[in-house]
């Protein structure tokens, strides 16, 4: 259904992209006797709605399994952030739950998880596909090539401002549950109660602070993903990516996410602290959180979100370039400066 459903919303407007310079050609111009979404190479077209759809399902298995995969060590960084005093780092942090709560409470706060960032990297993941090409296709090839992390930059910012609100809901329950005492333990008995008591704004009260988080570190992810691809295939790997194995090239992939996740958790730690925060204290806002903590608390808890993020970040996109890979989805390789631009600049290098 969330596959159909984004086939329904990017159709429209993957009519606008017909000549982005990050695709393959071959791919984007498909034969029209081949079936509709795909290319004569066997490859799903390249910026179809097939191609959208399939990139938002590959969204929801990455971040869906990878942020369930982690949630006790979520709970732990969560719980540092909003009681410090109590747990003092990772280790005592899941000393004392374990010790206070049994194993099993290390694993609170996996529904709304799951379902809430598979939700995320449906949008994350699928807009940003789409975005890409359609500012690309907005400023031309040589302007696409010349600002092409800016391209990143914009296309990730715009898929986040979506993909948060689809998150909004869930994080709030997940984070209640982990971090209130009082709270129901469970998906099901959290999420009516935050209605019944708060109302819809109960879910959205994080969703500023949430942009604040999730925008910058998802501009950090895509961008730095990208130019660090770029740059190990033309500094670190010895041999042409097209000469590369699929194994080889998901290594790279691998290498490429946990660099940049570890640049993501700096750069959005102090945002974390402020979204957890206030959705353990209902009353409380982002100001005075800020306040209270000063700039050294919002910066607890960040050791663990280094290892969380890096590993996260890095399977994600791995399993993300893998979906691609099963799928039959175009990987287009670094981008390449167009012919055009390099006529243009031996042409000023002749001049001058």
């Amino acid at each position: 259904l969330k596959v159909n459903l984004t086939m329904g919303v990017v159709n429209e407007l993957t009519q606008t992209a017909k000549a982005n310079p990050f695709s393959l050609p071959c791919v984007r111009s498909g034969d029209c006797a081949a079936p509709k979404g795909a290319s004569d190479d066997g490859l799903v077209a390249y910026g179809s709605g097939k191609y959208y759809a399939l990139c938002g399902l590959g969204g929801i298995l990455s971040c869906g399994i990878t942020h369930t995969a982690i949630v006790p060590l979520d709970l732990i960084k969560c719980r540092i952030q909003v009681n410090p005093e109590k747990y003092k780092g990772i280790v005592s942090g899941f000393r004392t739950t374990v010790a206070e709560e049994g194993f099993r409470a290390l694993a609170k706060g996996w529904a709304p998880t799951a379902v809430g960032y598979s939700m995320q990297g449906l949008g994350k993941f699928g807009f940003y596909e789409m975005f890409k090409i359609m500012y690309a296709d907005a400023i031309g090839e040589e302007l696409a090539y010349e600002w092409r992390t800016t391209l990143y930059l914009a296309a990730s910012a715009s898929a986040e401002f979506f993909a948060d609100i689809l998150l909004a809901p869930m994080e709030a329950t997940k984070v209640r549950i982990q971090t209130s005492p009082g709270a129901p333990p469970t998906l099901r008995g959290c999420a009516p109660m935050i209605m019944k008591n708060e109302g819809l704004s109960g879910f959205y009260k994080g969703l500023p602070p949430l942009w604040m988080r999730q925008i910058p570190y998802t501009m950090m992810k895509f961008a730095c993903f990208e130019r660090t691809v770029e740059l190990l295939y033309k500094y670190a790997v010895p041999k042409p990516r097209a000469e590369c194995s699929k194994s080889e090239q998901l290594l790279v992939t691998f290498v490429a996410g946990y660099i940049a996740g570890v640049f993501c958790a700096v750069v959005s730690h102090p945002a974390d602290t402020i979204v957890s925060k206030l959705n353990q204290d209902s009353s409380a806002s982002a100001g005075d959180i800020v306040k209270k903590l000063g700039f050294g608390g919002l910066w607890k808890g960040l050791t663990p979100r280094i290892i969380m993020i890096g590993t996260l970040t890095a399977l994600q996109w791995f399993i993300y370039d893998s979906v691609k890979v099963a799928f039959k989805l175009p990987r287009p390789p670094p981008p390449e400066m167009p012919a055009s631009l390099k006529a243009k600049l031996e042409a000023q290098g002749k001049t001058h």
